[in-house]
């Protein structure tokens, strides 16, 4: 399946439910929750493409923490201070973050060139299956505003 099998104005309907959202996270049972994830976050990648949309790598960027600079500069056989200086940048977090948006890896077919080398955050994004969807609502709530899957776990788990 493919994202238009949501809402053609999901997004405007999750940035506009964003107070529902959080008043839901901030009062669920945390451990009801937890129990339902893995099976909302299987049905929601049954359902929607990432390959349709992309916006997390078109929008944003991960952390790309130490291991993950080690492993990405190895394996475009790189320096590590190169591959910082060419794709990365320090935020106001001070993390490394991509320079560029999109992200430098992403292909117009939006197949990432250092898919299976990914950092860990995107490896984990759209944490739709771990308490990170729970312990850091403000994260989940700004996911749900460009993230179909995430949009979709929502409005799943604000019903059960």
């Amino acid at each position: 399946m493919k994202i238009d099998n949501l809402p053609h104005n999901w997004q405007q309907l999750s940035a506009g439910k964003q107070k529902v959202y959080k008043k839901f996270l901030q009062k669920a049972d945390k451990n009801k929750v937890l129990k339902q994830l893995p099976g909302l976050h299987e049905d929601a990648f049954s359902k929607i493409d990432c390959l349709q949309c992309a916006n997390c790598c078109k929008n944003y960027s991960p952390r790309f923490k130490t291991p993950d600079i080690k492993r990405i500069s190895k394996h475009l056989r790189m320096r590590e201070s190169d591959f910082i200086e060419k794709f990365l940048v320090v935020d106001e977090d001070g993390d490394f973050v991509t320079n560029t948006k999109p992200c430098p890896f992403l292909g117009i077919d939006n197949h990432c060139s250092i898919y299976d080398q990914r950092p860990s955050d995107c490896h984990r994004f759209p944490y739709t299956d771990e308490d990170v969807f729970i312990k850091r609502i403000p994260l989940t709530l700004k996911n749900s505003t460009f993230c179909p899957i995430v949009f979709f776990v929502l409005e799943k788990i604000e019903k059960i």
